[in-house]
């Protein structure tokens, strides 16, 4: 098997391969709970710490698990992983898991996770199969966070309200107001706010794309400093 390269996994992860808005994957909790940007981080947490636990539960067992039984096993990991981050927001973070309801339990039918679990978690070694999920997670919830800040930004003028759900009294004073005496605007905090947002981050994902390939582009066509052209007239035999 040829050697995973973790710069790829990065880029992969992260931008090239992004699992929200390139594969287009995990749509459902994406769009749902991403009001704001504190429910963004707890689901982005949540999904990162899934990746991680079940990426590589896989890839230990991978050699030792028949195909017959491979997806069902794939599942109870992601599903016990769920269960104990569940029990973990009821612990230290109630009234936020409270918030995200049932978008926490179906982290486990999240297709990312079952994806990477079998696409490449059980065909890799550890190694790789942690820091790929850990890569994927990582740009699942970078999409949350921006998709999170700018329907919150959008709807209520103000950034990093109730970050107190997450991280306790110290963050009680974190709201930022970005537009002082603004009007609310219902539509961003909405389920059709989550889809005009989110074809807006996709559309300056494709330009960015755009932009990068004219530029690689150029410079495969510019000359090589110090060449020569040479004219070729005639037949050549």
């Amino acid at each position: 098997m040829a050697e995973v390269s973790y710069k790829d996994l990065s880029v992969n992860g992260l931008w090239k391969n992004n699992p929200a808005i390139v594969q287009l994957l995990g749509l459902c909790p994406l769009l749902a709970v991403t009001g704001s940007v504190v429910n963004a981080i707890g689901l982005g947490l949540a999904t990162i710490m899934v990746l991680v636990i079940s990426n590589t539960s896989v890839s230990l067992i991978r050699n030792v698990v028949s195909d017959a039984v491979r997806l069902p096993t794939f599942v109870m990991i992601i599903a016990a992983a769920v269960t104990c981050i569940e029990l973990l927001m009821q612990a230290f973070t109630y009234e936020l898991f409270q918030i995200l309801g049932i978008f926490l339990p179906l982290i486990t039918t999240n297709c990312v996770i079952l994806g990477r679990a079998d696409g490449f978690a059980a065909k890799n070694s550890v190694g790789p199969a942690l820091y790929d999920g850990f890569a994927m997670g990582m740009g699942f919830a970078a999409v949350l966070i921006v998709l999170g800040g700018m329907r919150e930004l959008a709807g209520t003028g103000a950034l990093f309200a109730n970050m107190d759900l997450l991280f306790g009294p110290v963050a009680a004073d974190w709201k930022l107001v970005v537009l002082p005496n603004y009007e609310p605007f219902l539509l961003a905090i909405l389920p059709p706010g989550a889809f005009i947002f989110t074809g807006l981050i996709i559309v300056l994902k494709n330009l960015i794309d755009s932009m990068i390939k004219k530029r690689q582009d150029a410079l495969k066509e510019r000359p090589i400093k110090g060449s020569k052209r040479v004219r070729v007239t005639g037949a050549v035999s």
